[in-house]
Parts: structure tokens; C-alpha cells; sequence
């Protein structure tokens, strides 16, 4: 694999696949587990990954797979590092490097991600542990009664991707840029649209003040669309209409490829909406997926922590990631779904 961060970034964007986020973090995993009734142990949590990462569908549907810092030092059970495994399927192995969101100071309801601190020096490492890319998510709520976001807030997350961007760069790693406006609150589709502008704005000033090079880039935005809480549920057709013309406004060219997170929608929900925006195409990026749970929630539910369920589990994750897959082509149908 060539070591040029553009090279790297068009591998983790390449048409037809897309990435695995595959990162939850000690207490995410274990409310995923606690709702089939399973213990998180070390070895529960091996056991699982391993299962998603020897699935075919790896090799065929995934270009990159993010890891937690504990499971890019797993083994197998056989033991082969896990990083290995998907080495060896083709997909680039990357990490997570954030240390979490927590609340900002004097601004109830914002919240600002911390890490930054020994950032240099775990990168380092996690480069001679065979990772080519990292992920930092900073976290921005919406709720307007609030004040929330403030432009306080809205600032001090981009200004922490650019630096985190600028650290990764130095190191060889492709930054992926993580802004997520939450999709909890009540808000409607027009106000997602409204402060996702605000933060993809101030976020791409930033990375240009600290010399980011886009084209060693991946950006992993929300879609635009209406708060779960709003009783409005947006359509593919308007969540598209929306999310590129936004995008068209604030992404530069120059960006290879936008990996959108799920950020809480339906398994299918996801698919669809993906599958809109690339039906609409071309454009000048390539629009692929960073799912976590709407790429494995089936999959975990059809695995339940039983080893005679690994087949089953494995079944349900290459469902989920071949719809995907065709999603990025936008030539998924929902009869597919039926057919599976």
C-alpha cells in the first residue's frame, strides 16, 4: 500500500465500499452488549470483532475498518493480530484517537472533545502498530430554546479537528474529519441544515489555517436531517436535496470523499438515504459510509454471544454492508432487503 496520504485517503473512498467503524469505546460496547444480555469482557469483545472481521464481505464491501485503542492490540483467537485480519482482507486499519466529548465549560448543553494532549506521541505509535488513518468526532447538539450551539462552541471544535488534522498529517496518517450536529433534539430538517452549515464552514477555515492537506482527507459528516424528537421524519429524497446542496456550498473539490456516519438512523434508513445522494450523482466527491451500529446492529443481534451463532452473525453483517456497498453506487432497492 502506498504511503502517500492522498493514495491512502482514495483507498478508504474507493467506489463501492466503505468503512467499518468499528471503535466503541468501553461503555458503548457494553450498553450494545448489555441489550443482548451479554457480559463485556475482553474476550467477548475480541470474540465479537473477530467475527465481523473475518467476514467475506470485508474483503468485498469495506475499504477501511476504525479500531478502539484496545482492539488494535487484540489477537484472534487463534492468535493472529487483529490488525492483521484485515490487513490481509484488504481494507486499511485505522484508529481512534479521541478521549471522549465532555461538557464546555461555562456553556451548558455544548460539549467539547479532549485529547489533544499526547496526541503526537500516540500517533506515533499507533503508526508502528500498522494504522494509516485516525478518527476524531467532535460533537455539536442542537437545541435552539438553549442557545445550543453556541459559536463558542462551534469554534473550539473545529480549531480542535484542525490541530488533531495537523498531528495526524505529520505522522503519516490520514485525518478523518469527524463534525457530527447530532440528530437527538426536536429540531426540524431546515435548522440541522442551518448549524451543520455553520459548523462546516468554520470547520474548513480552520484546516486551512493550520495547512491541512484536503486531498489527504476524509471528512465524516452527519446528513442533514430532521431531529428524531421532531415528529417530522425527512424523506431520502429531502434528505439528499439538502445534504448536497449543503455540501456543494461548503466542501471543497478538493476532499476526496465524505463517509457519512448513521448518527442514530435505521439500519435501512441509512441505506436509503445514502443511496439517494449517490442516485443524484456524479459529484465532486465520492459519497460513501462510516457506519458503526447500522452496519453491525444485526449483525450483534443474530451473533447474541453464542459461538454457533457466528455464521448467522456473519450472514447479517454481509447483508448489511452489500446494501451499502450498492449504496455508494446508488443502486440499491428496498425489494433487495426483501429478497435477503
Amino acid at each position: 500500500m502506498s504511503e502517500r496520504l492522498e493514495d491512502i485517503a482514495a483507498t478508504m473512498v474507493v467506489d463501492g465500499k466503505g468503512i467499518l467503524a468499528a471503535d466503541e469505546s468501553s461503555g458503548t460496547i457494553k450498553k450494545r452488549f448489555d441489550a443482548i444480555g451479554l457480559e463485556s469482557t475482553e474476550q467477548n469483545r475480541r470474540d465479537y470483532r473477530e467475527m465481523l472481521f473475518r467476514t467475506d464481505a470485508l474483503k468485498d464491501c469495506i475499504s477501511g475498518v476504525i479500531l478502539y485503542d484496545e482492539t488494535i492490540r487484540q489477537r484472534a483467537a487463534d492468535g493472529t493480530p487483529l490488525i492483521d485480519i484485515i490487513k490481509a482482507a484488504g481494507p486499511v486499519p485505522g484508529i481512534k484517537v479521541d478521549k471522549g466529548a465532555k461538557p464546555l465549560a461555562g456553556f451548558p448543553g455544548d460539549k467539547i472533545t479532549e485529547g489533544l494532549d499526547g496526541l503526537r506521541e500516540r500517533l506515533a505509535e499507533y503508526y508502528e502498530m500498522g494504522a494509516r488513518f485516525a478518527k476524531w468526532r467532535a460533537v455539536i447538539d442542537i437545541d435552539s430554546g438553549a442557545g445550543v450551539p453556541s459559536a463558542t462552541a462551534i469554534d473550539a471544535n473545529a480549531h480542535a479537528l484542525a490541530r488533531y488534522a495537523a498531528l495526524c498529517q505529520e505522522s503519516g496518517l490520514v485525518p478523518i474529519v469527524e463534525p457530527e450536529v447530532l440528530m437527538d433534539g426536536a429540531h426540524d430538517i431546515d435548522t440541522c441544515y442551518e448549524v451543520t452549515k455553520a459548523v462546516l464552514l468554520k470547520v474548513f477555515s480552520e484546516l486551512f489555517a493550520f495547512r491541512i492537506r484536503l486531498e489527504g482527507t476524509v471528512l465524516k459528516p452527519n446528513m442533514v436531517i430532521a431531529g428524531k424528537k421532531s415528529g417530522k421524519p425527512s424523506s431520502p429524497e429531502e434528505v439528499a436535496e439538502k445534504t448536497i446542496r449543503l455540501f456543494r456550498e461548503c466542501v471543497p473539490a478538493a476532499v476526496p470523499g465524505i463517509a457519512f456516519l448513521s448518527g442514530g438512523q435505521s439500519d435501512e434508513e441509512a441505506t436509503a438515504n445514502l443511496n439517494a445522494m449517490n442516485a443524484m450523482g456524479p459529484h465532486p466527491w465520492k459519497l460513501t459510509f462510516s457506519y458503526g451500529r447500522a452496519l453491525q446492529a444485526a449483525a450483534l443481534k443474530a451473533w447474541g454471544g453464542k459461538p454457533e451463532n457466528v455464521a448467522a452473525g456473519q450472514r447479517a453483517f454481509a447483508h448489511r454492508a452489500r446494501m451499502n456497498a450498492l449504496a455508494t453506487r446508488g443502486a440499491w432497492k428496498d425489494t433487495l432487503e426483501k429478497a435477503a
